[in-house]
């Protein structure tokens, strides 16, 4: 059970306490919305690349949502639309999950693949090619 203390510094009653006040509430509502956008626009960037793009955004939505009915009501929507995702590929035979799968493999490959050509100019099939003929 928690005291009466702990209670007192609890993330909702700190940010209620934060509130309060009329200058506490803006500045609240400026730094989650700076802060959110900071990591929206990290996770943005991060997308073409294998790792936590998606994620990264979907971290900045929910820092919106502390101060933001409408990202609040966005995050609940894209929640609901992943859990849909995950309920419906469980369904499926694990053939048909492995082929998925390795649709989305393929992808995320092109999309590296095209992300370090077009900003590298880099060939990775060519110099992967290359780096094998000569080892």
């Amino acid at each position: 059970m928690g005291t009466e203390a702990d209670e007192d510094r609890s993330p909702g009653h700190i940010l209620n306490k934060i509130r309060a006040s009329p200058t506490g509430r803006l500045a609240l509502r400026i730094g989650v919305g700076i802060l959110g956008t900071l990591v929206i626009a990290l996770g943005i960037v991060l997308i073409p690349f294998p790792g936590p793009g998606w994620a990264i955004v979907i971290l900045g939505l929910a820092i919106w949502a502390i101060e933001f009915t409408w990202a609040k009501k966005l995050l609940d929507f894209t929640k609901r639309q992943v859990q849909g995702w995950t309920r419906w590929i469980g369904r499926r035979p694990w053939p048909a999950r492995a082929l998925i799968g390795l649709i989305g493999l393929v992808f995320v490959a092109a999309v590296v693949w095209g992300s370090v050509r077009l900003s590298f100019g880099v060939d990775l099939i060519a110099e992967s090619r290359d780096w094998l003929a000569s080892h």
